[in-house]
Parts: structure tokens; sequence; C-alpha cells
């Protein structure tokens, strides 16, 4: 086909619902990831947490959101994506702006009232209500607005603009930490967010595929949650490669606190952070076509090996440097494992049941940002406030990603089911 044949079907094979939702996305995930950004450094130079609660509350913003994704998308099956999308944003408008205003004096009678703790807990609740609406909207919405000969470079979209959110917004929220203060970075996702919402109400339009009248239940839901835990192997597969997340996800929980606590408080830990983004965005092409050769399973153990094994650069060179090459090499470790994960998940599912499995493979997300925020706290109060060695605090993380790694490898060599690689 020739390229300029190619871009018309590129142009006429996607409804204009489709560019709202996914730019709304691309916003969504500046927001989110921005706020992630710089929350560790919030909650514990601004608001005053120590080390544990700070880590065990990012971990808790960070792991909460992909639980209840699962619920999310029969809300948004029942609502309707437009509803769904324009509610979700009203509701993290509503939680950034409060969470950037828990220092303001117009929040001083409910600090007073309730401890700043449960305060914070719950605003950091919130942006999971909205978030886990918005992605299978915004999912739905791709596949019910792309042509069939265009799909699969409409999911490439997603992904692709997902990327850019995720490295836009840890940049945005150096610019606005550094210039006018760590309390706008949550100002400044709240108003995108905002602008979305209208966007959503003013220019998308409800995409209906003819015919269409099925609706998951919340009691469907139920069902298929049943179905997976009925499945053993699986549950633990999910339960072993969740150590993998908890060693990616302190790149937003540990890192800004060992950077700003053991090597420079003035450290722009969002700008190192944004590494991350860059990197899946210029080189997982690259990555996906030297691994393709490499089976899914093998893949995901090779993954984490790289991902474990890039925090001893920090350990050996704590430095700004070490912190900027440690986020590239767990970015590789991502880049190489995270696609086949999704192609050995969907393999594994039982026939007809691929959708169930594809909602759950998101819980390890979710239990690594929820277990390593306090594990990560803990390591870095015992190595780093009592012992004095922080840089241990990445030997115990590299031996999660380590055992993870050969737990792994255990399951490939006994447990795993013989008609998936």
């Amino acid at each position: 086909m020739a390229f300029n044949e190619r871009i018309k079907e590129i142009r006429e094979g996607f409804e204009p619902a489709f560019w709202v939702a996914n730019v709304t996305e691309l916003f969504e995930r500046l927001a989110y990831y921005g706020a992630f950004a710089s929350l560790a450094n919030y909650l514990h130079s601004s608001l005053g947490f120590p080390t544990e609660q700070t880590a065990s509350l990012s971990g808790i913003f960070g792991g909460l959101v992909w639980f209840l994704a699962i619920v999310g998308g029969a809300v948004a099956d029942r609502l309707g994506f437009r509803r769904a999308l324009s509610t979700a944003y009203l509701i993290l408008t509503c939680s950034y702006f409060l969470l950037g205003s828990i220092g303001s004096s117009w929040m001083g009678p409910v600090r007073n009232a309730v401890p700043l703790f449960w305060i914070v807990l719950v605003i950091l609740m919130l942006p999971a209500l909205g978030i886990s609406m918005v992605k299978p909207a915004v999912v739905g919405t791709t596949a019910r607005t792309s042509k069939e000969n265009v799909r699969s470079i409409g999911y490439s979209i997603y992904y692709t603009l997902v990327n850019v959110g995720g490295a836009a917004g840890p940049f945005v929220a150096s610019l606005a930490h550094r210039y006018i203060g760590v309390q706008s970075v949550f100002r400044i996702s709240a108003l995108c967010v905002f602008v979305m919402f209208f966007a959503v109400l003013l220019f998308f339009k409800e995409p209906r595929k003819p015919g269409e009248v099925q609706i998951t239940s919340l009691a469907q839901t139920a069902r298929n949650l049943g179905t997976v835990i009925s499945n053993p192997r699986f549950m633990l597969f999910l339960l072993i490669f969740s150590g993998y997340w908890v060693v990616y996800w302190q790149v937003y929980i540990g890192l800004s606190l060992f950077v700003t606590g053991y090597i420079n408080p003035h450290a722009d830990v969002e700008l190192i952070i944004t590494m991350d983004g860059l990197s899946v965005i210029c080189l997982q092409i690259l990555v996906s076509y030297l691994t393709q050769k490499i089976r899914p399973f093998r893949a995901i153990t090779i993954g984490t090996v790289i991902s474990a094994l890039a925090w001893l650069i920090l350990a050996f060179h704590p430095t700004i440097g070490g912190a900027v090459v440690t986020v590239f090499v767990v970015a590789l470790g991502e880049m190489t494992l995270s696609p086949r994960y999704y192609e050995y998940v969907s393999n594994l599912a039982p026939p007809g049941q691929q959708g169930t499995y594809m909602g759950f493979a998101f819980v390890p997300i979710g239990v690594g940002s929820l277990v390593g925020g306090p594990v990560m706290g803990s390591f870095l109060h015992h190595f780093g406030e009592v012992v004095h060695h922080p840089e241990r605090a990445w030997w115990a993380m590299t031996g999660i990603g380590s055992l993870t790694a050969l737990c792994l490898w255990i399951y490939d060599k006994t447990l795993k089911p013989s008609d998936v690689n």
C-alpha cells in the first residue's frame, strides 16, 4: 500500500470521538504523573510526614487505581463513555485541587478537626475513582471508533499518547515546582483535567456500535472475579509478578526520598523521573524489535532482572547522574517485559475470557505500589535514619527484584501451562 493511501486510510479510519478521548487521556496522564512525581517530596518536605508514612501514602496513590479499574469498566459501560469521562474529569479536578490545598488557610478548620494523615489518605484515594473510569472509557472508545483495518494503529496511538503524557507530566511538574512552588503542581494537574471536562462536554459524541446492547453489570464483574480466583496458577503468577512492580514504582516513591534526603535536597527530582517516559517514547519500538524472538515469559523474566539490577547503579553511585542512569535502565527493563507480559496473559486466558484476564493483568501494578510504598519506607528508615547507610536500601530492593526473577524462573520450569510461552 502506498504511503499516501495509508495516510488516507488512517485519516478516514477514526471517528472524531477517538481523537477527543485520546487527547484527553494524554492530559489525564500528564496530570497524574506530574502529581505523582512531586507527591513524595510534597508530603515529606511541605507537609512534614516522616519517611515511612510518606512512602506508604505515595504507594496508596499509585496503587489503588489499578484495583478500581475492574469495577470502573463496568461503571463506564453503564453510564456511557461520555458521562463516565466527564464525571471522572470532574472528580479528578476536585481531587488534585484539594491535594494541593491541604496546607492552605481555608483548610485550617479541617486540619484542626481531623488528623492530617487521615485527611491526606482520603484525598489521595479520590483520584483513583476518576482514573478507574477514564482508562476503560478511553480504551473502549478506541475500540468502538476505529475501523478494523486501522484498529491496531489506534491502540498504538493510544499507547504513544499515554507515554507522551507520562513524560510531559514530570517535566511540567519540574517547572512548576521550581518557579511557583510544589503546591502548584497539583493545581496545574487540576487545571489540566478541568479543561478536559469541558472538552468532553463540547466535543465528545457517545460512540455506538450497531446492535450493541450488552452492558456489563457489577454482578457479572463479581462473577468474573470468581473466574480468575478459581485459576490458582494464574493467581500465583500475578502474585509473583507483583514483585516487579514493587521494584519499578521506586522511580516515583523511593527515588525522590533518597535523592532529596541523601544526595541533594534541592535536586530536581521531577526532571530525573522524566527520563522514564522519554526512554519509552524513544526506544520502545527498537527494544520490541530486538526482543521479538525471545519467548514472552523469558522476556518478562529478563526485564525483571534488568530493572532489579538497575538500582545497584544508584547504590554504587549515589549522585544525580547515577539517579538518571538508574531510571533509564529501569525503563529498559520495563520496555523489555511490558508488551510481552500482556501478550502472555492474553495467551494464558481460556477462550472467551480474554477480557476478564486482561482486566486482572493490571492487579500486580496496584499490588506493587501498595506494597512497595511501605516496604521502601521501612528500608529508608532503617538503613538511612537508623544505621546511616541509605544506599543499602537499594541493595534490598534489588534483592526483591532478583527473588521475583528467581520465582518466575521456577514457575516457568514447574507450573507454567505447557500450551503458552
